[in-house]
């Protein structure tokens, strides 16, 4: 099994569709609340921002984070105004935080906007004081590459370094529960191939193949020692281990065809594989993927928020 080899002018292409994606609006116009507090720094790079809605409550609250989708490389932490989670959070006593992270890029490689966003939960428990937060109940969501950001920030190892001369390093990036919407299991590229078969990652899996967004010069390199340390950090399904929080799966896809790179991104085995993985593992897991005939058990929460709610323990708020 090779990795196909992406000429420099695949690769240009895929970064001048990435400023494309970027220039152009990521969401409609804004329909939620406004943040209490917005843009707030939780590192040193202009997209190391996120949004705070704090609910109204006596005691410290549980957080639902919100991580946008766009491939990585397009969205935006304002499109979490779009989502009717949000409002149903503050109405039930769950404040809210949404973030951005940097786009993917031969600058920014795979690893480190994936700790980002795992920064970003870490900065949010340093808050927990001042924005009265219950730093034992943070979950996490997003949808796409959202949903793969926040099951890998759920499936890795305590990133906590206590005796970090950093604040933020010294928080736990661990959550109570996760959601995952249309996700990918994987972002190594050889598991991808593994899955759907090598002809179907070379046709469609585009830039998501190069080595320099693993940072790497060469398949070769990506393919080595170093490289597969890389892919392993990158693949969230080999980083299930059996005390991980409990996992919401939703893939609604009604099809299994591959004909577009969108349906390779998206597929439902992506969500199948995660779900089979955290099963044999004992992990708890709640999915829903049509295509495969995976449904909740009775008695088990049908939707992300009844889900979300349950792990943290809050009561529905009326509809």
């Amino acid at each position: 099994m090779t990795l196909p080899r992406l000429s420099s002018w695949f690769f240009a292409l895929g970064c001048l569709l990435t400023a494309a994606l970027s220039a152009a609006p990521a969401v409609p116009p804004p329909v939620g609340p406004a943040p209490t507090h917005a843009d707030v720094a939780y590192g040193p790079g202009p997209r190391n921002v996120l949004d705070f809605w704090q609910a109204s409550s006596p005691r410290p609250t549980p957080l639902v984070i919100y991580i946008h989708g766009g491939g990585f490389m397009a969205g935006d932490k304002s499109g979490a105004r779009q989502e009717a989670l949000l409002q149903a959070c503050l109405d039930a006593g769950v404040s809210f935080a949404a973030i951005n992270y940097p786009y993917l890029s031969a600058a920014t490689p795979m690893p480190v906007v994936l700790h980002d966003c795992a920064r970003a939960v870490q900065f949010l428990r340093t808050k927990a004081a001042e924005w009265k937060l219950d730093p034992r109940r943070f979950a996490a969501y997003g949808g796409s590459a959202g949903a793969g950001a926040s099951l890998w920030v759920a499936f890795h190892p305590d990133l906590a370094e206590p005796d970090s001369p950093d604040p933020v390093r010294r928080q736990s990036s661990r959550l109570a529960c996760v959601a995952a919407i249309s996700t990918q299991c994987s972002y190594d590229p050889l598991r991808w191939s593994e899955l759907f078969g090598d002809e179907a990652v070379r046709r469609y899996g585009g830039t998501y193949l190069s080595p320099a967004l693993f940072g790497f010069a060469t398949d070769e390199a990506l393919r080595g020692p170093a490289g597969a340390a890389v892919r392993a950090e990158c693949d969230m399904l080999g980083l299930i281990s059996p005390d991980d929080p409990p996992v919401f799966l939703e893939a609604t896809g009604r099809t299994l065809a591959l004909t577009t790179q969108n349906q390779l991104l998206h597929h439902p085995r992506h969500s199948r594989e995660i779900f089979l993985r955290c099963r044999d593992l004992g992990v708890p897991v709640v999915a829903i993927i049509p295509c495969y005939d995976v449904r909740p058990p009775a008695g088990e929460p049908t939707t992300l928020r009844e889900f979300v709610f349950r792990q943290l323990g809050v009561g529905n708020p009326p509809h």
